[in-house]
């Protein structure tokens, strides 16, 4: 029998610098996802990469005496280990340079063409254009005459596009994002939802697809004096990868909230375009500031994967990463938060809990039942994963495993003569059992360890803790 397929997405990261904790929330967050509905017998699929095109990666290059794909190499190669350091079960790391990526690309864009959705012949356009964007923005955008993400003012810019008529389907853009049939695409959280309804409702503009004077991106089909606009082209590899593997539409797009519109409203008018059905879900998570200040390189504040891990192993950072706040809300990073979650909620909780019971079962030569073959995810789960309430996963693990803490503190195993006989120790067993099953989306490796501990009938304490505790200044 075929198995229910689940695509997810993460965007393409901009090889314009490395991998930061920004990147990184995004990836540990979808890989969980995909995780859990592998767990659940679903065909899941995951699918990041890196996003290599555009003005900035040519002047970057250029700053750094590179060509430009030499230094999309060696920079895409940085994520890519980043992603495997953290134990990212990706299907496949794509880049917009592959030549699979590029002829998919052309094709789209060819069938855009010829459907009479691209205009005809190229515009002259004039407007506002933010170089760090590279996008044109327009007054409503601005934030006192500055772009509100780099904050610098946009210069004025006047090219020959060609122009895609995004216009044409505003009306079926708002019927899909209301989504009052449970058919369109599910806008998340609700606050993203609503922000792109107010958008649409005040009309949309036709959109440039193409660039004039660039040479470093996808030429069009149609035309190859003009390249493909980097935000078009790089959409299309959601499609390159699910197309052909049949495993479309995309059932996640898990981005930043900045990039919801290009997410919700772009690609998808793009997609009805050319026939094809949109993304049945969009989820903009928030960002992170770094002691309440916005990450930046020239504040020396961004905070490296290969930083988390040194501090907290792996499975530590993916931990803390999803706990320490809402997801889909702002956060702010302090490493005295992250100390405090890890301490309590992994060192002290999870591990000292683990660590006391396989203990008190060795001393006390305890028997315990090997039933732990039909440990299923805790009921509740799939609604919480649909709608990415991840800390809420995390929370509810955190108070099994509080409970099972205080069932031992009442019980006193360690007072009774012969605890050997007591039926206390199954459900407590089967408890753990179940937090470790619930915990492997989050944590593969430490979930493997706790079954495998208890897997019985022996048990046998863990040579070393599952999470060493930190040692912090107070």
């Amino acid at each position: 029998m075929e198995k229910s397929k689940f695509f997810v997405t993460t965007p393409v990261y901009y090889v314009n610098d490395i991998p930061h904790i920004g990147h990184t929330y995004t990836t540990v967050a979808a890989d969980v996802v995909a995780r859990f509905w592998k767990q659940l017998g679903y065909d899941a699929r995951l699918l990041t990469g890196t996003d290599e095109h555009g003005a900035k990666i040519a002047a970057a290059a250029k700053n750094h005496n590179k060509e430009p794909k030499e230094y999309a190499d060696e920079i895409s190669a940085e994520f890519k280990k980043a992603w495997q350091l953290l134990d990212i079960d990706f299907s496949r790391f794509i880049r917009t340079t592959d030549e699979d990526h590029i002829k998919v690309s052309q094709d789209f864009l060819q069938k855009l063409y010829d459907t009479g959705a691209i205009d005809p012949k190229p515009r002259l356009y004039k407007g506002l254009y933010c170089i760090g964007c590279e996008k044109f923005l327009s007054q409503n955008e601005l934030k006192d005459g500055l772009c509100p993400d780099h904050l610098k003012p946009p210069v004025e810019h006047s090219e020959e596009n060609y122009y895609f008529k995004l216009s044409a389907y505003q009306d079926r853009l708002i019927e899909l994002i209301k989504n009052e049939d449970g058919k369109g695409i599910e806008v998340q959280p609700a606050k993203r939802k609503h922000e792109m309804l107010s958008k649409l409702e005040l009309g949309l503009e036709d959109i440039s697809i193409s660039r004039a004077n660039l040479e470093w991106g996808i030429p069009l089909p149609f035309d190859e004096s003009h390249t493909t606009y980097v935000w078009i082209e790089a959409l299309i590899n959601y499609y390159t990868y699910g197309s052909p593997n049949k495993v479309w539409p995309a059932d996640l797009h898990l981005v930043g909230k900045d990039i919801v519109w290009f997410h919700a409203v772009i690609w998808p008018a793009m997609l009805l375009a050319i026939g094809e059905q949109p993304p049945k879900q969009v989820f903009g998570h928030g960002f992170f500031t770094i002691s309440g200040q916005k990450m930046s390189k020239s504040l020396g504040n961004v905070i490296k994967p290969s930083e988390l891990v040194a501090r907290y192993g792996v499975e530590g950072t993916r931990y803390v990463l999803l706990s320490a706040f809402p997801f889909g809300e702002d956060g702010d990073f302090s490493w005295e938060t992250f100390d405090q979650l890890y301490n309590s909620n992994l060192a002290n909780g999870l591990g000292n809990l683990v660590s006391r019971v396989s203990k008190l079962l060795e001393l006390n030569k305890v028997t315990i039942s090997q039933d732990q073959e039909n440990i299923k995810p805790s009921l509740g789960l799939s609604e919480l994963y649909s709608t990415l309430s991840l800390d809420q996963v995390l929370r509810n693990i955190s108070e099994k495993v509080s409970t099972l803490d205080q069932k031992l503190n009442e019980w006193h195993p360690w007072e009774i003569k012969d605890p050997n006989t007591s039926s206390n120790w199954n459900e407590i067993v089967q408890g753990i059992r179940q937090i470790a099953c619930d915990l492997y989306p989050f944590l593969p490796e430490t979930s493997t360890k706790i079954r495998d501990i208890f897997s019985g009938p022996d048990v046998k304490k863990p040579e070393q803790a599952l999470f060493p505790r930190l040692e912090v200044s107070s």
